[in-house]
Order: C-alpha cells, then structure tokens, then sequence
C-alpha cells in the first residue's frame, strides 16, 4: 500500500505548471484585452481605395462595385479577389448592396481605373534632331561623312566618347533619311492616283 501513495515525479511536475499557469491567469492577467488600435474612417476608406485600384489595375473590365461587393465578403482579400475574377467565379452584388461613393477626383468625367495610367507630359525637345543638336548636319546633308572614320575601339576614354557620339549622330541622321525617303515615295505614290 505504500506504493500506491507516493506521487511520482512527473504528475508533481504537471501539478506545479498546471497550477503555475492557473494563478497567472486569475491574478496576472489584464483586465481587458488589449484595445486594437482604432482606425479612423479616412484611413479606412483609403485602404479600401487602394484594394479597388490594385484589382482594377489588372482587371479593368470589372466595376468598382462588383470588386468592393467581393473585397467585402472574403475579408479584403485582394489576391483571392483577383483569382475569383479571372475564373469567372465573381459574384454579382445583390441590388440592396450600395457601396460608398468613390473619392472626388479632379476630373469627374473620369473612370477612376484611368487615373494611374497618365500620359507622360511632352518634352520639351520634341525630336532626336533638336535634342541632340544635329541641324548644322541635317543642313550639311551628308557632305562628309566617311571624313571622320576612325580605327576600331580607343584605349581613351575621350575618344571612344566621341566615337559613340558621332555614331548616336549617324543612325539618327540615317534614319531620318529613310523616314523622309519614304514620306517623298508615299506622296508620290498619292500624287499619281
């Protein structure tokens, strides 16, 4: 019988973490969760802004309230979102869903899936000629142009520059040549019907 009273080595153990683990939680614990950090309705409406926009991004097809309709009931998940889209698995929001208007933009006559893809603005050089100053050799009209050959690959820095610059010079020059070879063919081929 005294064999059955003694308590073994590993239930002492186990009692002491179970109970170790018990009064921790009653006495140690905090009396509230912690708070997640409260977002203000700004910052919330821009993020689901921006989950709109990667979406149209790649699917321009689809409007905007089918994608909030989605993001909405999967937990703004964009790339599930997507995936539903491209298997035609995309369900279509029922009448009663009416989503939050979309940010003013500038230009309200705009869809917003436009407003990323903006043209790049003109340059102020509108053309290879101008940018890189080639109208004295447009005007000399090829005079020389094997004059200036020289051997193949400089070990100076200075003249393989140079060699490169007049090389960009001679394939702009030649292709402006072809260009207006073919306008002048194209008019003479208006010109005789």
């Amino acid at each position: 019988m005294a064999d059955d009273e003694q308590v073994s080595l590993t239930s002492l153990i186990l009692i002491v973490v179970i109970g170790g683990l018990i009064i921790r939680y009653l006495f140690f614990s905090p009396a509230s969760p912690t708070p997640r950090p409260v977002r203000d309705a700004q910052s919330v409406a821009r993020a689901r802004e921006a989950m709109v926009q990667r979406v149209q991004e790649i699917c321009p097809h689809v409007d905007r309230r089918t994608i909030l309709w989605d993001l909405q009931r999967h937990g703004g998940n964009v790339a599930a979102t997507v995936e539903r889209i491209l298997s035609g698995q995309i369900e279509t929001p029922p009448i009663t869903f009416q989503p939050p208007p979309a940010p003013a933009s500038p230009s309200p006559s705009a869809p917003p899936q436009t407003q990323p893809f903006k043209a790049p603005p003109k340059p102020a050089e509108p053309d290879l000629i101008t940018r890189y100053r080639l109208q004295n050799k447009v005007n000399a009209d090829g005079e020389s142009e094997t004059a200036t050959k020289s051997k193949a690959w400089s070990s100076n820095r200075d003249e393989r520059q140079a060699t490169l610059q007049r090389r960009r010079d001679e394939m702009i020059l030649a292709a402006r040549k072809k260009m207006e070879a073919k306008i002048a063919a194209e008019k003479a081929a208006k010109n005789t019907q």
